[in-house]
């Protein structure tokens, strides 16, 4: 069997007690701060901030995905405007703003 006697002095264990006391208290400190409500409520700001800012940061790179690829089919590789695609497409919108127009017309005609 192992000897389980102490050699220690009664100022090492005192000492000892003094340090393991001021231990569990830094502990029981920083418990203290981690369930605080402050503490909470603030990580949890935080998680949702970064939440946002990451999906705002996917959104705005698909929007310009997007947009990249709406101003490739209207323009040629100098950046010029394709006249054979914007002309039809402007005649179309032109159309719908019309019909729309006559249509909310004869609503209240």
């Amino acid at each position: 069997m192992a000897d389980t006697s102490d050699t220690r002095t009664p100022a090492q264990i005192e000492a000892d007690i003094k340090s393991r006391r001021a231990a569990l208290a830094e502990t029981l400190d920083e418990i203290g701060v981690r369930v605080h409500p402050r503490t909470i409520v603030g990580d949890a700001k935080a998680k949702v901030v970064s939440n946002i800012d990451h999906t705002l940061g996917r959104a705005y790179v698909e929007v310009n995905r997007a947009v990249s690829g709406v101003t490739a089919k209207f323009t040629d590789e100098e950046g010029a405007p394709r006249l054979e695609r914007i002309v039809p497409v402007a005649l179309v919108a032109v159309g719908l703003v019309g019909l729309l127009a006559l249509g909310t017309r004869r609503r209240r005609g």
